[in-house]
């Protein structure tokens, strides 16, 4: 990445955090990034190709996994360290492009929000989206994906933002927490803490039912690192395949090794897992093999461009890269 690239990077994603750099000073080219690893479900199938082996199998040898907050640190992680893959939102990928990053998503790895449910307390009056008009609703942060998916839930019953308050609580933890207190009336649980909670809460409007396929995160490289490292980036595809395959087959087993990669308890592990593998919208998986999906994709463009995330005219198509799949995966759908 040139000198002007980088600059114009550092402004989509944020100058003083591009400067300061701490774990990406470490990386080595045969680090991955994921957002929200051990903690997010999306990157759950990588610590199933990490225990089983996958990775070495497939001929990638993956040194470490690199956690990070957000999809403009996971792309600091990687194009300041050279990692030549990484998992990150759609939103933080168009951002960095059309500042002038050298990236390209090349997979399409989970293809819906089925992570998502909406909660309030048992004994709360509103039964439905619609008994949401005038009550407050939480949301992480500003232009994060709960803030568009708050906005398209209350669509689905003919609301908008006008008709709810949204409330910024800064991460699901205090989401949660916020509607213990009663200082919102509704608010996102995803999994894994969905599984954790579900006993405590009910459920009034769940993703899977309500929404459509929606691109949650993508598999991302730089062009310029694929020249030397495309057979570690194909590598890494086909063992994270080989992970959604074993998650599919043995959703308890993979629940197991999601529990201690993810610290937690096993049975909330393996119902997550359970629900996310079992769970369609549309027909569509939450986890997916890379094969990219247009429509899913346009969609999440849509959805970001609603709370100010994505800005412009996006061309999705140009922005990518389907050579690293499998050739049966190749074509886009």
């Amino acid at each position: 990445m040139g000198k002007n690239a980088l600059i114009r990077l550092a402004g989509a994603v944020g100058v003083s955090a591009l400067l300061a750099l701490p774990m990406a000073a470490t990386a080595r080219a045969d680090d991955i990034v994921v957002s929200n690893y051990g903690v997010a479900a999306n990157g759950m199938p990588f610590a199933i190709a990490k225990d089983k082996g996958y990775f070495k199998k497939e001929g990638a040898d993956v040194t470490r996994i690199l956690s990070s907050a957000g999809g403009g640190t996971t792309l600091r992680n990687m194009l300041a360290g050279s990692a030549p893959y990484a998992e990150v939102s759609p939103n933080a990928v168009i951002a960095a492009i059309q500042h002038g990053a050298d990236i390209k998503i090349i997979s399409d790895n989970v293809l819906t929000v089925a992570e998502f449910t909406w909660a309030v307390k048992p004994d709360s009056p509103i039964k439905s989206v619609k008994d949401l008009r005038g009550k407050k609703i939480a949301y992480t942060n500003p232009r994060s994906t709960s803030q568009a998916l708050a906005t398209l839930v209350l669509q689905t019953a003919g609301l908008d933002t006008k008709d709810a308050t949204l409330v910024k609580t800064g991460g699901f933890g205090n989401g949660i927490a916020a509607l213990d207190s009663g200082l919102v009336d509704c608010a996102p649980i995803p999994e894994p803490l969905w599984s954790k909670y579900r006993t405590k809460y009910r459920s009034i409007a769940k993703a899977t039912k309500i929404l459509k396929p929606i691109t949650n995160v993508v598999g991302v490289a730089s062009p310029s690192q694929a020249k030397s490292k495309g057979k570690f980036i194909r590598a890494v595809i086909r063992a994270r395949i080989d992970a959604v395959k074993f998650m599919e087959a043995h959703p308890d087993e993979a629940g197991d090794i999601v529990a201690k990669e993810y610290n937690l308890d096993p049975k909330v592990a393996r119902e997550a897992v359970n629900n996310l593998v079992k769970s369609r919208t549309d027909g569509l998986p939450y986890w997916a093999y890379g094969q990219i999906h247009l429509a899913g994709l346009q969609r999440a463009i849509k959805v970001q461009k609603m709370v100010g995330a994505i800005s412009g005219n996006v061309d999705a198509k140009s922005m990518i890269d389907t050579e690293f799949l499998p050739k049966n995966l190749q074509a886009i759908k």
